[in-house]
């Protein structure tokens, strides 16, 4: 369900930056994530990855709330930006009812090697989240907000298959696609100031993503080696 974000260049310039950022720095081809995506994928990692994305996620996110905020100048910003937000809002809520019932189903943490640090590790990505949310920089939540959902369609290749494995039935996701976001970003980024902020939070968000990736990777090595 990998987010097909390069077929659609040449909307806008913002999107094509926000493409370039997904095709480079998003997380659809991160390793660990692929081999969870599989059929095969130990049970163990699979109960791990979605513990560790329903800690940062699982809680209702400002990011959308914020992202309504910002209406940019071009003509049709002040009408697109509340209805894509109402869109991924809703979407969002639902994606999050999946994960904390797949969460209760996946069992107990499967018992892991420095779960402290990873602890730590999980509350400095919700911080970073709170932060990006709260950033006054206008269209640095907008873009944060784009990138979430644009990892999320990978994050759910994932936890469908979670889902096969722990008896629960996925729903349908009802969060933008990819000509809808495309179409979004190029309305609201009409300026350079705006590209750049948005640009910003969708590159924060990806790196945050490749950490918590990193880290559970890590996690199911050292669960291998003992």
């Amino acid at each position: 369900m990998a987010f097909e974000s390069t077929q659609l260049r040449g909307i806008g310039t913002g999107w094509d930056v926000i493409a370039a950022l997904a095709e480079s720095d998003g997380n659809a081809r991160h390793p660990h994530l692929l081999r969870l995506s599989l059929a095969g994928a130990a049970q163990r990692d699979l109960a791990d990855a979605v513990h560790a994305i329903c800690s940062v996620h699982g809680r209702t996110t400002d990011l959308f709330d914020e992202a309504s905020r910002h209406r940019g100048g071009a003509p049709d910003a002040g009408r697109v930006a509340p209805a894509w937000v109402e869109v991924a809002t809703e979407g969002f809520a639902a994606e999050r009812a999946f994960l904390a019932t797949l969460t209760a189903a996946a069992g107990p943490l499967p018992s892991t090697p420095g779960q402290a640090e990873t602890d730590a590790a999980l509350v400095a990505q919700r911080h970073a989240f709170d932060m990006l949310a709260r950033s006054g920089r206008a269209g640095c939540a907008t873009g944060a907000a784009i990138a979430l959902v644009i990892d999320w369609y990978a994050f759910r290749d994932t936890m469908d298959v979670a889902a096969a494995r722990f008896g629960v039935a996925p729903p349908k996701m009802a969060l933008p696609d990819a000509i809808e976001i495309a179409t979004i970003v190029a309305t609201l980024s009409d300026s350079p100031m705006l590209q750049r902020a948005m640009a910003f939070g969708a590159q924060q968000v990806f790196a945050q993503h490749r950490g918590l990736w990193d880290l559970l990777e890590a996690r199911a090595s050292a669960r291998d080696r003992h």
